[in-house]
């Protein structure tokens, strides 16, 4: 059962992650970036706990618990308008940077 809670929180914070990336790359904003950053290193730490559960229970659950608290996200720029929940859900945003903001 620990190893499925761990698995779970794992892929939570990944999709959380990959979600981040999508909108940094749609938007350009820095905190999205910064927020990919975190949960690359948060979903790190929780690999790393999912895999100590064999050994030790608790302590991999304590592990996984630091990954979590690592993945907290700061403040954000307001890209959601008028989006509706499947929209957010899968990142999708209303703001899009201009052509000439875009790197080459």
């Amino acid at each position: 059962m620990y190893l499925e809670i761990a698995m779970l929180a794992y892929f939570v914070v990944l999709f959380l992650t990959i979600r981040d990336i999508r909108i940094f790359k749609r938007t350009g904003y820095r905190s999205y970036r910064k927020g990919a950053l975190r949960g690359l290193a948060a979903s790190s730490l929780i690999l790393l706990g999912a895999i100590s559960i064999e050994v030790k229970p608790e302590l991999g659950l304590l592990i996984v618990l630091f990954g979590l608290i690592v993945n907290r996200k700061g403040v954000r720029e307001p890209v959601f308008t008028s989006a509706g929940t499947l929209d957010r859900f899968l990142g999708k945003t209303d703001y899009v940077k201009s052509n000439s903001k875009k790197k080459r």
